[in-house]
């Protein structure tokens, strides 16, 4: 999508019906102060929208449409499917969703089972009804389907019924075309692709294992009860289809009362650890993104010392891998990297009450990162219920406080020079490569609950954060739909955190990307087993180990192990030069000779690979912990443990400098983004991560500073104040 609109998007969640007595006018005045220039409204309202079966009421959508007319304020309406009324949940008690605990009780949103057609009925009913509602109204922009939606582990009959139907056709096709290649023989047609379809599903599921084998589809027990990783896996591959499947069905609903000029979006969410931490075991993102003709996300993170930008890089780099596969039924469908910021937090819950600077800091590393808006949730904040404490740009009294100010201001900047950033195209050199499977499958065989595939991604992710490496993510699914991915994407650097589970098709792929010049960084726990969670019957990492050039088949737990890092690689000397770059680093000791092993060790055997760290314990000594290998054209690097993260720092460093790879001298609390502009202008910015001034000098093309309307020459010295920004613009004019 070209973004239609001239600056960013800039708004707020508004919820009229939750406003303890009439202020409309009053709100959106303030809004209107701000610059604020678009609201999200509808999604929560089901029970305000319909009070009773097929009685609707759309006053509160109407009266909040009529000001945003008076005020010029744009407006994305929700489908209010998330939240059932409670109405519906008595009239049809099965729409509740049954999980793995058995069926839940009606009080939470969420709580309902996205396949139940009792739901889907009510659910197109008023999705229907609103939408021919206000199909003419002029400031609608764009609809939302639904929210942050999962599959929530619907378990029930019905959706059983289903997976085992998936399964059974998918491994009949399969029977089937074996019979074609004369690779296996029959005489008696489908029965024998029935028995011979069994057969391949025992076999690749491992079934005979406890007597769990499955000699009719008409048997096929309780998923709920498995003990087989692979099969629990399987099921969660398919609830997570049904996510997509839901949403592309509001969306050809959404579709049919669609204006060309309107978009449809999702605002798809984190796996959540008090706030958005890694990618989303319920949901396929990038596959459910083909239901939405603008990506969207949600980012909530950390704030006052703890704010350090990381899960805004991460939800952007996400939202831009969402954005390569939304629909192209707009107008200008040419492909775009964009997406929107829907959510974000304003104050947010007690501990995130943002210092000074931090509302307008945050703003700008979500543009810098590539969205198309900043979106708080939400405008005021809640007098009772589940989120009271969850606080808006204004608090309970409704008041201007310290955030609304610092709102203006962003408002006013975005209106100044927003079209200098909206639309930014970044050209990354850098990715790493996510897998739900694997998710799934270390869910399922876990190291420890201080480790689990997210904190193996943020290890590495937040490592290229750091070290101002702007890093895009690509998936596994993407690998074995194009062969040639990798060959068309050619990223310098190629992060794979803890592929565990990965066809065939992937690993053969990494080893063609490091051959041809690619270098690759690959965890413990990687080419361990195939797309169905069997493990390989091989060396490990298997049909990587002469890529690699290591192989290892014993791995432990670390009971007061260490490593070492070589010394003639990392003196004590270099990794303290590096990670003690004052004022720009913060202060941390320098990098040991001898680092703590957590968590997981691999015993790695190098071949041809060279030893970066080995154990140091008498009992492990002969192994290696950390390898690099030269290979063809590029490089191989394996991390067969986990470890500080400030020794990662110095490893990455490392490699950047011998494969002379694209980097930046500065690094964490400075972080630098870019991109290229609308105007095919590059936009350098700036973002100080600290609560202390930082001077740097600025090392780019001749520009103008957009915030102070200034010329910055190169080599020219720039000072941002704690929590500060700059953004320079290329060829700027002023």
């Amino acid at each position: 999508m070209n973004f239609p609109y001239p600056t960013p998007l800039f708004g707020v969640a508004y919820y009229d019906e939750y406003i303890p007595f009439e202020r409309l006018h009053k709100d959106f005045q303030m809004m209107k102060d701000a610059k604020i220039n678009v609201i999200r409204i509808a999604e929560s309202t089901w029970s305000t929208l319909e009070p009773a079966d097929n009685q609707f009421d759309f006053s509160s959508i109407d009266r909040v449409l009529t000001m945003s007319e008076l005020y010029d304020i744009k407006v994305i309406v929700g489908t209010p499917t998330y939240a059932i009324p409670a109405w519906l949940a008595k009239l049809h008690p099965d729409i509740l969703v049954e999980n793995q605990n058995g069926q839940v009780r009606y009080g939470p949103r969420q709580n309902m089972d996205i396949t139940n057609p009792h739901y889907r009925f009510y659910s197109e009913r008023v999705i229907r009804t609103l939408l021919h509602h206000i199909k003419n109204r002029p400031t609608i922009i764009g609809f939302q389907l639904d929210n942050e939606t999962k599959h929530y582990n619907t378990s029930c009959e019905r959706v059983q019924i289903q997976f085992v139907e998936w399964i059974r056709d998918r491994y009949e096709q399969k029977a089937a075309d074996l019979l074609l290649s004369n690779r296996i023989t029959t005489s008696s047609g489908y029965e024998d692709i029935k028995t011979k379809s069994l057969e391949l599903f025992n076999h690749d599921f491992g079934l005979s294992y406890w007597s769990n084998r499955i000699n009719s589809w008409d048997e096929f027990p309780d998923i709920r009860g498995t003990i087989n990783a692979s099969l629990g896996a399987e099921f969660e591959k398919f609830k997570r289809n049904l996510v997509t499947e839901f949403l592309c069905w509001q969306a050809d609903i959404v579709e049919e009362y669609r204006r060309p000029e309107q978009f449809t979006t999702q605002n798809f969410d984190f796996e959540w650890r008090s706030y958005s931490f890694g990618l989303q075991p319920m949901v396929c993102q990038g596959q459910a993104a083909r239901a939405l003709t603008v990506a969207g996300v949600d980012i909530y993170h950390p704030s006052q010392n703890k704010l350090s930008g990381a899960e805004i890089a991460f939800g952007g780099a996400i939202g831009r891998s969402l954005a390569r596969h939304t629909r192209k039924t707009l107008p200008e469908s040419a492909p775009s990297s964009n997406y929107l910021v829907l959510e974000t937090q304003a104050q947010g819950n007690p501990s995130w009450l943002p210092y000074p600077g931090q509302l307008r800091l945050q703003a700008y590393s979500h543009l810098s990162s590539g969205s198309n808006s900043v979106m708080y949730w939400h405008w005021h904040s809640i007098h009772n219920s589940f989120e009271t404490y969850w606080k808006g740009i204004l608090s309970h009294d409704f008041m201007p406080n310290s955030v609304y100010e610092e709102a203006k201001r962003i408002g006013s900047e975005f209106t100044l020079f927003g079209d200098h950033l909206i639309q930014l195209k970044k050209t990354n050199t850098v990715a790493i490569l996510l897998s739900n499977e694997s998710l799934t499958g270390m869910d399922y065989f876990p190291i420890d609950d201080g480790c689990c595939y997210n904190d193996i991604v943020r290890w590495l992710f937040d490592s290229c954060y750091r070290l101002n490496l702007e890093c895009d993510v690509i998936y596994d699914w993407e690998l074995n739909k194009n062969p040639d991915f990798l060959c068309d994407h050619p990223y310098e650097l190629l992060f794979i955190p803890a592929l565990y589970s990965a066809s065939e098709s992937v690993l053969l792929q990494i080893e063609s990307y490091v051959q041809h010049g690619g270098n690759a960084v690959m965890t413990f726990k990687s080419g361990f087993s195939n797309d169905v969670l069997q493990v390989y019957p091989a060396q490990q990492p298997y049909l990587l180990t002469r890529c690699f050039g290591l192989s290892y088949n014993q791995f432990t737990i670390p009971d007061g192990e260490y490593l070492s890092l070589k010394k003639d690689l990392f003196s004590s000397t270099e990794c303290s030069a590096f990670k003690d770059r004052a004022p720009l680093a913060k202060t941390s000791p320098s990098v040991p000779p001898i680092i703590p092993a957590l968590h997981w060790m691999e015993l790695l055997q190098p071949e041809t690979a060279t030893v970066w760290a080995n154990y140091s314990s008498a009992n492990w000594s002969k192994y290696a912990a950390i390898t690099h290998h030269e290979y063809g054209k590029g490089s191989a690097t394996y991390l067969g443990c986990y470890f500080d993260p400030d020794a990662l720092d110095c490893i990455l460093h490392r490699l950047i400098k011998i494969r002379h790879l694209t980097s930046c001298p500065y690094q964490y609390p400075l972080i630098i983004k870019k991109g290229c502009n609308q105007y095919d202008h590059n936009v350098y910015y700036f973002l100080n991560y600290s609560d202390t001034s930082i001077s740097v000098s600025y090392d780019y093309e001749d520009g103008i500073e957009l915030c102070t309307h200034t010329y910055v020459k190169t080599g020219q010295k720039i000072s941002l104040p704690p929590w500060g920004i700059t953004i320079i613009e290329q060829n700027g004019v002023i």
